[in-house]
């Protein structure tokens, strides 16, 4: 299983997934569908714009990865986790068509999250890519729309080392007449996008070119962000709960997904949008993007793991008032060390930790890269040690930072007691 093992793991082929989708009577034809792909912001865009579905009445399924605590994260409808009855069930039911087909876990999570939104009859579904998007195995749907958030470097071993190369990936959940919203226009890879959607007769939106976004600030429970439709005389104030710096990018293509869902029938007015954004993490189950865990002193996690995504997070830490900085960090061993560590600030106390999964890369490693690029800190093992020795040295003023991986976020959930 890629999660936990890594490349050794990634089937790079629809075949399986189409040949489960058959046996099952093709299931995914039997909703309808938004397709989302990006290197980062995908998952906060899918939770978004589910959360604004239900908000406007309708039953909505949300397929989503990596989990966090509990694998039903995976696959909800209306913010409820899959039943665990409907997950055994399903592979009690399928045992014999999974062992003749010998697909990935995540092929397998794949048909089943297809399976249970046809069988409860969801009148949309939100469905987020593994990896990639081409060969993705997600990428068996005809969607209403397709939603590209970005390009950066990611996963460079498996779908490229240029970002040229990543974005024709990504490109390839564009569909046949089907119209793509690509969030942020960057000119290293607009000639893809825009190649892909001539060839497929695909109407092409790049949001940030539709919407401005002008950052308010936050407080303790929201974040406040005007936007500004091209042409439109007056700008709207959202208030968002999720409170990184980066969902001013992601928006854009949130709302433009919703002008074109409008256009296309879908009931879903000014103020369902504003109250679900109010609530994205209540409604639909989201955690670990820029979320705060405790205070005094304040302990904040973020699942970003790339060097974009670290941008963005030294960005909400920088903005985030505090003494001293504590930064609880592990990472996968597909992580470019030379590239992420630079960008970590000298100035901050470092625990580092690992999670136990074979792609994990051992504490004592990262620790020593680190320390010879002038980053203070020691290995701790486990996280909840990590995070234990943070709390110890930290002063009430101060702020812990937990991140560099999913995993370790997901692990550090556990160790404060969250549940899905």
């Amino acid at each position: 299983m890629f999660t936990r093992d890594g490349v050794s793991a990634f089937k790079k082929d629809l075949t399986n997934t189409l040949q489960l989708c058959e046996a099952l009577g093709n299931p995914q034809r039997q909703f309808r569908s938004i397709h989302i792909a990006g290197t980062n912001g995908k998952g906060s865009t899918s939770h978004m714009l589910a959360a604004i579905l239900q908000a406007a009445g309708y039953r909505t399924g949300l397929y989503t990865s990596p989990h966090l605590l509990d694998f039903r994260e995976r696959i909800r409808i209306d913010g409820a986790l899959i039943p665990k009855k409907s997950v055994t069930a399903f592979v009690s039911r399928h045992r014999s068509l999974i062992e003749s087909i010998q697909p990935s876990f995540f092929e397998v999570t794949v048909a089943m999250a297809f399976d249970y939104f046809s069988r409860e009859k969801v009148d949309i579904a939100v469905i987020e890519t593994g990896l990639g998007g081409r060969l993705d195995s997600t990428n068996v749907i005809t969607p209403l729309l397709s939603l590209i958030t970005n390009i950066g470097y990611d996963h460079t071993h498996m779908l490229g080392n240029t970002l040229q190369e990543i974005a024709n990936e990504k490109a390839g959940i564009i569909k046949p007449e089907v119209p793509v919203i690509v969030g942020e226009w960057q000119p290293e890879v607009s000639g893809v996008f825009e190649r892909v959607a001539k060839e497929r007769g695909s109407h092409l939106v790049y949001a940030s070119q539709e919407w401005q976004v002008r950052n308010h600030g936050r407080d303790e429970d929201y974040q406040y962000l005007e936007t500004n439709q091209r042409g439109a005389a007056n700008g709207v104030l959202y208030m968002l709960d999720l409170k990184g710096g980066y969902q001013a990018k992601n928006l854009p293509a949130v709302l433009t997904a919703v002008e074109t869902l409008r256009l296309k029938g879908f009931s879903i007015d000014e103020a369902q949008v504003r109250q679900a954004l109010k609530q994205v993490q209540q409604t639909t189950g989201l955690m670990g993007r820029w979320q705060t865990l405790s205070r005094d002193p304040l302990v904040i996690c973020d699942t970003g793991h790339n060097a974009d995504g670290w941008r963005e997070v030294l960005a909400n830490i920088a903005a985030t008032p505090h003494r001293e900085l504590h930064m609880v960090v592990g990472v996968m061993r597909d992580k470019d060390l030379d590239k992420m560590l630079p960008l970590l600030p000298k100035n901050a106390h470092y625990y580092f930790c690992e999670v136990a999964m074979p792609r994990a890369l051992p504490a004592g490693e990262l620790c020593t890269a680190a320390n010879r690029r002038g980053l203070e800190g020691a290995a701790w093992g486990d996280v909840s040690n990590a995070i234990q020795a943070a709390q110890q040295r930290a002063a009430m003023d101060d702020l812990i930072f937990i991140g560099g991986s999913t995993f370790i976020v997901a692990d550090a959930l556990a160790a404060l007691g969250f549940k899905s």
